[in-house]
């Protein structure tokens, strides 16, 4: 019979108190799927005397995550810390120089110092297995490192931070300003202590880094992406969306181009009936499109103690089993540096501005786009009480440099009486 696998498990907040109660609670079935034991040896966590509503008592505790990581007793070191630098990377750097392998559901260690770890894990025969670490209980991982390998994949793309899904889904939905559903998810506990995380996009974009890695072959590079959050994203934005048949989400999309690779994190217009604009509150998905199997969506919760827990011990359970897989899918050493393109494929674009009432103003706008070589699809113009009309155009598809030369050229007309807004729509 073979020996049990040994787990230690460092960080018991919300995650880590997940994978204790899946593995006392679903013992003789994590034997059953795997042909052996999976046992907990040790735990380490910043409190020991902390009430986790699970029984610690008969594991052993370590308070230095680096010396649970170095334990003799310990084959499996998870780490659920979180944090791109310190104990994190400390303690993983010390499991794998201990040989021992890794789960982590640390995207933003991963998103920065990914290939280093990568590279020395496989120089010691060992794995780094990460699924927890991106949109939460959906296998995107394993689908692009196992059951997807054969495709050349052309473009991924999803809605991977499920706090800003919900922040925007609510202001549609209750018709409420951004500031006002911000604090509503503040209160309830959706955001990270540094909420810039969640609405500036950087937790987002951090998996979508690592997803591209696997995805096209190619060294992580979190620095080279695009970030917008959802900070300037009106409620008259989604209701002015909703009236044209999209809805905008906090959009991740990465695709290799003749230039190089395009990734970006930023706020997007979807059509209301595909499924990203069907996506509602904190659910994630992502959508692959590989050159054999066409476009595959996957859809789930994004975060939690259940899902996430889950997508740790699949990890675990793949090690288990034997299965072992290079971190990014192929060996680290043959991952290639991508250069980053400026993301200028062509896109129709929403664009919202308020504009003097006076006449000839709008006929100046439309001067401006027709200099930068951009034909409007659709245009509005609102009522309104005040000096200023609201007005929305959807433009013909046209790339972000002439964009941004058109929205420089407003600028000097004089009519604008605020700053326009520029939202991409994406086809999906």
């Amino acid at each position: 019979m073979s020996e049990p696998l040994r787990l230690g498990i460092a960080g018991l907040g919300t995650v880590g108190t997940g994978v204790v109660k899946i593995i006392q609670r679903n013992k003789a079935l994590l034997k059953a799927r795997t042909g052996r034991e999976i046992v907990i040896s040790a735990v380490s966590a910043r409190s020991r005397d902390k009430d986790r509503g699970v029984n610690l008592s008969r594991y052993g505790w370590e308070d230095d995550p680096v010396a649970l990581a170095k334990r003799d007793d310990v084959d499996v070191f998870v780490e659920l810390m979180g944090g791109s630098d310190g104990p994190a990377k400390a303690a993983t750097e010390a499991a794998i120089n201990a040989g021992k392998d890794v789960v982590t559901a640390n995207k933003a260690m991963l998103a920065i110092h990914g290939q280093a770890l990568a590279e020395a894990a496989e120089a010691n025969s060992r794995v780094i297995r990460f699924e927890a670490a991106v949109a939460g209980g959906i296998p995107i991982v394993k689908a692009l490192t196992e059951g997807l390998a054969a495709n050349q994949v052309t473009r991924i793309m999803g809605v991977m931070n499920g706090t800003c899904n919900y922040i925007l889904t609510r202001m549609e939905n209750a018709k409420l300003p951004y500031k006002e559903v911000f604090e509503e998810a503040n209160a309830l506990g959706y955001l990270e202590a540094d909420p810039t995380l969640d609405v500036g996009g950087i937790d987002a974009g951090h998996k979508l880094a690592l997803l591209a890695a696997i995805a096209f072959g190619t060294k992580v590079n979190f620095g080279a992406m695009e970030l917008e959050g959802i900070e300037r994203v009106s409620i008259e934005d989604i209701e002015a969306a909703a009236d044209m048949g999209y809805r905008i989400k906090l959009l991740g999309v990465a695709q290799m181009t003749g230039r190089g690779l395009e990734s970006r994190m930023s706020p997007c217009l979807v059509p209301a009936e595909s499924p990203l604009g069907q996506l509602e509150n904190a659910t994630n998905m992502v959508v692959v499109e590989g050159d054999s199997v066409g476009q595959v969506v996957l859809r789930g919760a994004g975060a939690g103690e259940g899902p996430t827990a889950s997508a740790v011990m699949g990890d675990v359970l793949d090690i288990a089993r034997g299965i072992r897989v290079s971190t990014f899918g192929q060996p680290a050493q043959s991952l290639v540096t991508a250069k980053p393109a400026k993301a200028n494929s062509a896109a129709p674009y929403y664009l919202r501005m308020h504009l003097h009432d006076k006449p000839g103003a709008l006929a100046k706008i439309a001067t401006v786009l027709g200099e930068s070589s951009i034909s409007i699809d659709r245009m509005r113009q609102y009522g309104h009480a005040d000096a200023a009309a609201p007005v929305l155009i959807v433009t013909h598809k046209t790339t972000r440099d002439a964009l941004d030369r058109a929205l420089s050229g407003f600028a000097a007309t004089g009519v604008l009486a605020s700053d326009p807004v520029a939202i991409r729509i994406e086809t999906v």
